[in-house]
């Protein structure tokens, strides 16, 4: 190593262990801008690791890495990583963005909650959070090919301080996750105004854990990830991230690999493939009539697509309709609610509308759901038609081992 860089490891140790002992950012920040110019993320790691050598406390250079964080972060966003798609680092980085889109929808929906007072009013709210949660809870195997591959891939290499305050911060957001799920299964047992708050309180810690840990990896560990980590090693990465699994999106190469495969396969068998499985046409129209739900599909066009053929609709069908106007099958004096109905799915305002009446002596739940597609380009809508009389009278418990032929 240069002696030129070694005096440069030198003077931004001293940088941090002044931050550690209360000095400014801002001070930091102006006192070694020119210092900073030509440091690896690597050497920041190397740094970390010798801090924690003499004795700094590993959840001492945690807190110390968001301030150090803020001082090295106009150097470390000038860094651009030139890796394919298909590389695990790139794969990580995209699941990032997914993640972090998920967070900002979270905040959004618990913004618009703050300013209701009526509970009546955030039916489609709480629905909505339902689903980040378990967005959230998915994202499970990013943390784990993390912690179980590239971590110990970095320590082999003797980059291990970096893994292990990262691997910190996966456990507090795990909890953050788990906290917030909690709180939305518990929001009939709590008042709205303790809901509110404790929903407030934990979007708030994601917003601000998810984006900064998701900072430090991106500018420092998985630059320094790909420095040490050689071709033939990241082959094998890439094989043991795929026995895991991913979330938040398909891989490209997995995608072009199953697409191919699945192409060939599904042609040859008459077959309609899907991301999560595959169907033949009567599969999937018996799948779909045997739903104990009417289901009516209008394209993007707001034409009549498709509807289910259960033996027992709650309302008529007929193939008359296909290709109607959605318009045309609603009486007029509801056509405008249609209207907006469509119009805000179009416009992304709304993603659900509900609806419920009497009929027959049966109560009648009606939905209607914006279909989109992964870039949340809309596609059409869904109606969705259930008797819910007999749910409705469901009390107390019948498990599996109670069913009796």
């Amino acid at each position: 190593m240069s002696e030129k860089i070694e005096d440069k490891k030198k003077m931004l140790k001293e940088a941090i262990k002044q931050l550690h002992a209360g000095a400014s950012p801002q001070e930091v920040k102006e006192t070694f801008k020119q210092v900073l110019e030509g440091i690896s993320p690597t050497e920041i790691a190397k740094i970390e690791q010798e801090l924690v050598k003499e004795g700094m406390p590993r959840e001492e250079i945690q807190k110390l890495c968001d301030v150090h964080m803020a001082v090295f972060r106009e150097q470390l966003e000038k860094q651009k990583l030139d890796i394919p798609a298909e590389h695990p680092i790139s794969i990580l980085m995209e699941e990032h963005k997914i993640m972090l889109q998920i967070v900002e929808k979270l905040n959004t929906i618990t913004n618009k909650i703050q300013q209701i007072s009526d509970t009546n009013y955030v039916e489609e709210e709480i629905h909505n959070l339902e689903h980040i949660a378990v967005d959230l809870l998915d994202s499970e195997k990013h943390y784990l090919r993390e912690e179980n591959v590239l971590f110990p891939n970095l320590e082999k290499h003797g980059i291990t301080e970096p893994p292990a305050i990262m691997w910190m911060e996966h456990n507090q957001i795990r909890e953050k996750k788990k906290q917030l799920n909690q709180i939305i299964e518990n929001y009939n047992t709590t008042s709205f105004k303790e809901f509110k708050k404790q929903l407030g309180k934990t979007a708030e810690s994601l917003n601000n854990l998810l984006p900064s840990h998701f900072f430090k990896e991106n500018s420092i560990l998985f630059p320094t990830a790909l420095r040490v980590i050689t071709d033939e090693e990241w082959k094998e990465v890439r094989n043991e991230f795929d026995e895991i699994g991913y979330c938040c999106f398909t891989p490209p190469h997995l995608t072009a690999t199953l697409r191919k495969e699945e192409k060939a396969v599904t042609a040859r068998k008459g077959m309609l493939q899907f991301e999560t499985g595959t169907l033949s046409k009567e599969e999937l129209e018996a799948l779909l009539d045997s739903l104990p739900v009417d289901i009516t599909f209008v394209d993007k066009e707001d034409a009549v697509k498709y509807f289910s053929n259960a033996e027992k609709r709650v309302f008529v069908r007929t193939k008359a309709i296909i290709g109607r106007k959605v318009q045309q099958c609603h009486p007029q004096k509801s056509v405008h609610i249609v209207n907006k109905i469509v119009e805000s799915f179009k416009k992304g305002k709304k993603d659900v509308a509900e609806f419920w009446t009497p009929m027959n002596n049966r109560l009648i739940h009606i939905r209607y759901f914006a279909v989109r597609d992964k870039n949340g380009k809309y596609l059409g809508a869904i109606e969705v038609t259930q008797d819910i009389t007999d749910i409705k009278k469901i009390e107390g418990e019948k498990r599996l081992l109670d069913w009796k032929d």
